[in-house]
């Protein structure tokens, strides 16, 4: 057994909950994998929007880099599923969001994802510094 990725225990906690919906099963009859991913990044999204002042968030774009991704367990249509989000690592111009994506009727552990971004400048296309600010609306 693989051991779980290790998380910045004392970064700030940022969740959502969805219902998975009939769309995201495949022949399987689960979850398709790219839906995990597309619910890592949902989550992510959520947060930067939750915690950067409205009047910034043209400012800045965040890319993916690098998703690291391990499947636990499946998820099937309807169950409600709470994706937890938290910053780790950060430093120049990257960040690594760690995610886990737990079943909210048994707190079960479906997915883990490390993901690593970068910040953008979103008139250049460059990669910017995340700065002292920007830090600290990510470590709350």
């Amino acid at each position: 057994m693989t051991a779980p990725l290790l998380p910045d225990a004392s970064a700030f906690r940022f969740a959502h909950e969805f219902v998975v919906p009939e769309t995201a099963i495949d022949a399987l009859g689960h979850a398709n994998n790219v839906e995990y991913v597309r619910w890592v990044q949902d989550v992510a999204g959520a947060h930067w929007l939750a915690i950067c002042p409205p009047e910034r968030q043209e400012a800045y774009v965040w890319v993916v880099r690098e998703h690291r991704v391990r499947y636990r367990q499946p998820a099937f249509a309807g169950d409600v599923l709470r994706a937890t989000t938290w910053v780790g690592n950060t430093g120049g111009a990257t960040s690594v969001r760690h995610t886990h994506l737990t079943r909210a009727a048994d707190d079960a552990l479906l997915c883990e994802a490390e993901t690593t971004w970068v910040l953008l400048d979103p008139k250049s296309g460059r990669p910017v510094r995340v700065d002292a600010e920007v830090l600290g609306w990510l470590k709350g």
